[in-house]
């Protein structure tokens, strides 16, 4: 029987491991489907505070990783295949085999970017094929990319990058914007966007670098070209919550709804974007989890368990 079991390897799950540990909750880190989270994907981070130059995501949370381990908590692979979470002792069955439980939980499962699918795409990401215009949009100043998709997040991305690059074409497959009215209106009237209707992306071109993408004309079937160094892919997100259906309460699309980090089932708290879909930065992920560490570790202590005792222990 653990302490606490923390969910997830990225900025919010090591942030809830470093806060636990050091409170002498003794936390157990499970790393997931994807040791680290969606950070390890990205090449140069330079909005993450404390780093004058830029840093790499991998090398940023496997420090992370090793500030965790050094104050006293425990890494063991794998990503839960199964959950009882009611009741006082919440179980976890991961898909290795091993079987966990534990007084509290924190889910840092993350969320996962809607890509294209394309070959090309994954070929060149990181490498101008991104899925966060305020992560990377600075490194584009003065260059003309585009964005796909035609959502509220697509058009949030094409206003934020209008900002700093020369130009952005917004590609669409339909005929009109799903954004809202005012998001919407904001994207048409913006002289720096053009919108190119009825397109899907065919292929992301490119060696070593983003240099254009392919687009297909989904009426007549025209290829044609667009010139850019920047591929933003701003189709949505998944929050990785589909393990905890009919356990937990989830918004509309799949994100833990949660107040303070707690969730609807006592005992167990979410921290980063599985719980954020507006934010979805490290920094703010980094913060959720030092919350959730906090408040699981009140909850700990007002339940009658002791931090420094066993969690079978009650003082």
């Amino acid at each position: 029987m653990e302490n606490i079991i923390i969910l997830g390897s990225g900025p919010a799950g090591c942030t809830a491991a470093i806060y636990a540990a050091r409170a002498g909750l003794k936390p157990l880190m499970v790393e997931g489907l994807q040791p680290g989270g969606q950070l390890t994907q990205t090449t140069d981070i330079e909005n993450f505070p404390g780093f004058p130059e830029p840093v790499n995501g991998m090398a940023l949370v496997e420090a992370m990783r090793k500030q965790a381990l050094r104050v006293g908590a425990r890494c063991v692979p794998g990503t839960v295949a199964r959950c009882e979470l009611e009741g006082e002792v919440k179980k976890l069955w991961l898909d290795n085999g091993a079987e966990l439980s534990c007084r509290a939980l924190v889910i840092a499962t993350g969320a996962a970017a809607r890509w294209l699918g394309l070959p090309s795409e994954k070929a060149l990401m990181g490498r101008g094929v991104s899925a966060c215009a305020t992560c990377d949009g600075a490194f584009f100043q003065n260059e003309s990319v585009a964005v796909v998709g035609g959502g509220d997040t697509a058009a949030e991305d094409a206003l934020f990058l209008a900002r700093i690059a020369s130009h952005v074409t917004l590609v669409h497959r339909r005929d009109a914007l799903r954004a809202s009215p005012i998001m919407a209106r904001r994207v048409l009237e913006n002289p720096k966007i053009t919108v190119r209707w009825n397109a899907v992306v065919e292929e992301v071109l490119g060696d070593q670098f983003v240099t254009g993408v392919k687009l297909r004309d989904v009426a007549t079937s025209e290829m044609s070209t667009l010139d850019a160094t920047g591929l933003f892919v701003a189709i949505g997100h998944a929050p990785n919550t589909a393990v905890f259906k009919g356990q937990l309460a989830l918004d509309g699309e799949g994100y833990i709804v949660a107040e303070h980090c707690h969730t609807s089932v006592e005992g167990v708290f979410a921290a980063g974007d599985v719980q954020d879909r507006r934010y979805r930065q490290a920094v703010t992920a980094a913060g959720s989890g030092c919350m959730a560490a906090l408040e699981a570790a009140r909850w700990l202590e007002a339940a009658g368990y002791s931090s420094l005792n066993d969690a079978n222990e009650r003082e």
